[in-house]
């Protein structure tokens, strides 16, 4: 490595550098492919600088990064927990690079290359497993745009995409670690292109493969203008949104997904809301899903049939903290059954949720309805990690959400249709989306890739040749 480089590996610029791609890299609207490049100057430098420079270099450039999300999680989350969660991430990047950092000195190639992503991929496995937040956070979801490396996911579930993006950089770092030797670097090198070449060529495959099931018309609606009203005011909204069912149904469509938690109802007014949308179905001759918050304590989405019946309710299964925690958790799911095939129906956070996801695919759909509800500056990325479900699991995904984006998906993780809410009036999207199930082996053999991984770790720790050396220092 030339001269110029190794004295610029020595100064603050790779933190800046590294900060700068992990700041526009991640969070709420990331470029996907700066997140594969974020990592590379602090993982170069660290094998050239002394232990404490690295540790600090590590955790500046992740800490910075973070800083893309401060002003929407400051809305929600209070100041001493949101620091937490700066710190704790980017303190545990630090750790991890200093793993890398010790096999690279010690010209252990292929234990630096796969420490890192091990090491991550660990963390964010044991972080999520009981987190009522589950894998909202996971670094996988800045890939959403990069549909091959999505296509990975059926077979692994979220897991092996973080450890993809730490794989990369942390394999060419330990390429040009210094004084290692080159049978080494090559094994590395073919190790690295390999994984990537298979993985690669077959997202290529699988997107340009699957059976094409029976295709459905879908309408999505939502108004932000009466976002979550009471009493008569909640009855006059569910006149409002029968209004533009017809429209809808003009336009070809068979179901019509309105968003989450329209409204607050007393029993009576259920009741009557019940009676306005069964109306507009028969009418229309097509199935309705409504969220709306059934007091004192249930979030459902209410199924209306095409011959103007309640044909089913589903509850929340996952509440979002501190907001919903006085609200009843769901324990069962809800399947419609139309002669395309079966659907399903989940809301909102239930999406951040592989396993409930998981289920619904063992369950045999091919349609996943959801009304839902983001915060506006969070639309595009929780409506992208609800379509992660579908790849996963392999079914498509109809997702309506007030204050974010209303999208229709296929089981590759194709958008077929998309608009973003918050319009004046009335906004809506009629899509084409085909009905079918695809088994996949996650969804058969659900998070194993998490438990490789943390056997992985042990390997690489617990395995013979770790013995220390002055030059790890």
């Amino acid at each position: 490595m030339g001269s110029k480089l190794k004295k610029w590996l020595g100064t603050p610029l790779p933190v800046c550098v590294s900060g700068v791609l992990y700041f526009f890299g991640t969070g709420l609207h990331p470029h996907w492919y700066l997140a594969w490049l974020a990592p590379i100057p602090v993982l170069l430098a660290a094998p050239r600088i002394s232990r404490r420079a690295a540790a600090l270099a590590a955790f500046a450039a992740f800490a910075l990064g973070e800083w893309n999300i401060f002003t929407y999680a400051r809305a929600i989350i209070p100041l001493p927990v949101l620091l937490l969660l700066v710190i704790a991430p980017a303190a545990l990047f630090a750790a991890f690079v200093l793993a890398f950092r010790m096999f690279a000195r010690r010209g252990q190639l292929v234990r630096a290359a796969l420490s890192l992503p091990a090491l991550w991929v660990a963390y964010e496995y044991l972080s999520e497993f009981r987190s009522p937040h589950s894998t909202f956070g996971n670094l996988a979801y800045t890939q959403m745009d990069f549909l091959p490396i999505q296509q990975i996911v059926s077979l692994t579930g979220i897991w092996s995409v973080s450890f993809l993006l730490f794989l990369l950089p942390a394999g060419i770092a330990a390429i040009f670690a210094p004084r290692a030797a080159l049978r080494q670097k090559i094994a590395v090198a073919l190790g690295a292109l390999v994984v990537f070449a298979g993985v690669l060529g077959f997202g290529w495959q699988r997107l340009h493969s699957g059976s094409q099931g029976h295709a459905v018309r879908i309408g999505l609606i939502d108004t932000d203008t009466a976002r979550y009203p009471d009493g008569e005011a909640s009855l006059a909204l569910v006149r409002a949104y029968a209004e533009h069912i017809p429209s809808l149904a003009r336009d070809g469509a068979e179901v019509v997904v309105i968003p989450e938690k329209i409204g607050r109802f007393q029993e009576s007014e259920v009741g009557e809301s019940d009676r306005i949308l069964e109306q507009a179905a028969q009418d229309n001759h097509v199935t309705i899903v409504a969220g709306l918050l059934h007091l004192p304590n249930l979030n459902e989405a209410r199924i209306y049939s095409p011959q103007g019946s309640l044909e089913a309710t589903y509850e929340k299964h996952h509440m979002l903290p501190p907001f919903e925690s006085d609200l009843v958790a769901g324990k069962t799911r809800t399947l419609l059954h139309r002669p395309s095939g079966r659907w399903g129906v989940e809301i909102c956070k239930d999406m951040d949720f592989p396993a409930l996801s998981r289920q619904y695919g063992a369950d045999g759909i091919g349609l996943l309805l959801v009304p839902a509800w983001d915060f506006v500056a969070d639309g595009w990325l929780h409506g992208r990690m609800a379509i992660l479900r579908g790849v996963e699991s392999g079914f498509s995904i109809a997702r309506s959400a007030k204050q974010g984006t209303l999208t229709i998906t296929d089981d590759r993780g194709r958008v077929l249709a998309e608009r973003t809410t918050g319009s004046a009036g009335f906004d809506t999207v009629v899509a084409d989306v085909p009905v079918v199930n695809e088994p996949t082996f996650y969804g058969r053999a659900g998070d194993w890739f998490a438990w490789f991984d943390l056997a992985l770790v042990a390997i690489i720790f617990l395995s013979p040749g770790l013995r220390p050396l002055r030059s790890a220092k």
